[in-house]
């Protein structure tokens, strides 16, 4: 769900008050995402733009984003012009879903001049465009040459157009006058048909228009819903819908609302197409294991062959050169066995050949079997690492990315960025939360993490969770002699980031890390347990994320 036009409206009232703010950074976090670190009146925050085509939006955040080390050609013009500039002011096109931002700084012989950042939020349209004082484009985002749109190029040089202002609609703020034959979204700016469904819900509960954009004008709210695992938004309750919303901060609740989802998006961006990569893997895997043990089978029935070649040795007075088969009895039981031939071949020489089919199919069975065995660890270690993919923020991404180049599946990145100082090696971040009781929990979301974790970190009496027959997390409690709450809260936590998570009644193995022991040869975060207790839970994700926070 996109913002529309009232929304942003309402994001630049909670926002302006922190302006001017001084630039300190800037990134691209995704190809969709460009992030300012500012400096602002009330401390420093994060300038989050995003012009994805469904999660576009403008807001001010203390969260953190992932910086990548290599910034495109924009961020790079970008970075040398307002690096150290003052944003003066935000101001919204009407009630229109684009902003602009008054940027002053001074060039490069010391006079002041002004530039300015248009952000536009529609949809597949949605572009962050970098404009001169003279109205000159200097870059944007997302380039449309003239033979795209000859009515509006957007191309370093051309003179920029500010989105028209639709005619013939009102500012609904201040006027309150409506024809209920038409929607509301013809006769009003700024209103999405989401938000006029919920507008034309109350007119016919008896509440008045004037009173609902009151209510709209004074809200700093965001109340969202969940409609098919899709989230709804708007900055008044949503009683069209006649489910459950939650309340929460205007730009806390949109952080919310599109954490996860750009998340996904970032780590398909930034961490290399490592999804489409395991998923091929996968793929050619399971189409292989059959064939390998088709194969296997007919190498276990390679004591015909034997019979074969015995029969045709003793019946080497017959012709059967150029015949493709013959009839010979068992000695057994006397029945006639049908033996393939080769034409070109003696009797003498087909039974060398069957006693050589016999060898290979022979030997052949502890190669295939070990082929067999190696086939079906890549499928469960390719479908670990998709299950961590679908689970993992973008540095636990990046890691599983360096763990598949370190193991020779793909190639490694390297940066384009010279450095003089290497970096030595670090362990992986590692997830560490603290219980109302003081004790302390980390558990791992990729190989890597469980790999250190388990193995590096963790005290040898420290308690260790992992489901059973699942892949999934390692969790470790820092402490002993543990109350049944803590060990059901670690249990939780390893069953939830487990691929047994949308299951009831997971086993959850647990045991002190001294009772563990590592697989020689095996891929990062494998372990074998010897003594364990098992726990069956119900995975919680409400309960999880409240944890966390």
């Amino acid at each position: 769900m996109a913002l529309d036009g009232i929304l942003l409206h309402k994001i630049i009232l909670e926002t302006e008050n922190e302006f001017p703010a001084k630039i300190n950074k800037i990134y691209q976090v995704s190809n969709s995402e460009i992030l300012f670190q500012l400096k602002c009146q009330s401390g420093r925050k994060n300038l989050i733009i995003s012009c994805h085509t469904i999660y576009n939006r403008l807001n001010l955040t203390e969260r953190s984003y992932p910086t990548p080390e290599e910034p495109s050609s924009f961020v790079m013009l970008l970075r040398k012009h307002l690096e150290g500039a003052l944003i003066q002011s935000v101001e919204q096109g009407g009630l229109d879903r684009y902003a602009k931002l008054e940027c002053h700084m001074r060039n490069e012989i010391g006079d002041k001049v002004t530039r300015y950042l248009y952000i536009e939020l529609m949809g597949k349209y949605a572009n962050l465009i970098f404009v001169d004082s003279n109205g000159k484009i200097m870059d944007a985002l997302k380039r449309i040459p003239p033979f795209e749109n000859n009515r509006r190029t957007i191309q370093p040089g051309a003179m920029f157009k500010e989105t028209e202002i639709q005619e013939g609609k009102s500012n609904p703020f201040t006027t309150f006058d409506y024809n209920p034959e038409l929607t509301l979204t013809k006769q009003f700016h700024g209103f999405s048909p989401f938000l006029s469904k919920e507008i034309e819900y109350r007119l016919q509960h008896d509440e008045s228009f004037k009173d609902i954009m009151k209510e709209i004008e004074e809200s700093k709210s965001l109340y969202i819903a969940t409609i098919d695992n899709e989230a709804v938004f708007h900055c008044i309750p949503l009683k069209h819908l006649e489910i459950t919303t939650k309340e929460y901060p205007l730009l806390e609740g949109l952080d919310l609302v599109y954490l996860h989802k750009e998340e996904r998006d970032r780590i398909k961006d930034l961490s290399g197409d490592i999804y489409r990569f395991v998923l091929k893997e996968l793929k050619h895997q399971k189409q292989k294991l059959p064939k390998l043990q088709a194969s296997l089978e007919e190498s276990l029935d390679c004591e015909k062959w034997h019979t074969y070649g015995d029969l045709l040795y003793a019946n080497q007075h017959l012709n059967s050169k150029g015949e493709h088969q013959i009839e010979l009895e068992s000695f057994e039981d006397s029945s006639l066995l049908k033996i393939p031939l080769d034409p070109k071949l003696d009797i003498k020489g087909n039974a060398k050949k069957c006693f050589q089919k016999y060898n290979k199919a022979k030997k052949g069975q502890i190669f295939i079997q070990e082929q067999i065995d190696i086939c079906q660890k890549e499928i469960d270690y390719f479908e670990g690492i998709q299950e961590q993919l679908d689970i993992s923020s973008f540095d636990d991404a990046k890691e599983i990315s360096q763990e598949l180049a370190d193991l020779g599946y793909i190639k490694k990145k390297v940066s384009k960025i010279r450095k003089n100082n290497k970096k030595k090696d670090t362990l992986p971040k590692i997830k560490r939360i603290t219980l109302d009781n003081g004790i302390e929990i980390s558990y791992g979301k990729n190989n890597l993490q469980n790999e250190a974790l388990t193995f590096k970190l963790a005290n040898k009496n420290d308690m260790w969770f992992h489901t059973k027959d699942y892949h999934g997390a390692h969790v470790v409690v820092h402490g002993q002699d543990l109350d049944e709450e803590t060990i059901r809260t670690a249990a939780m936590i390893a069953s939830y980031y487990s691929k047994g998570r949308s299951s009831s009644s997971v086993p959850v193995n647990y045991c002190q890390v001294k009772n563990l022991k590592k697989i020689p040869g095996a891929k990062p975060g494998m372990a074998s347990l010897s003594t364990y207790k098992t726990i069956y839970i119900d995975p919680n994700e409400s309960f999880i994320l409240n944890l966390e926070k």
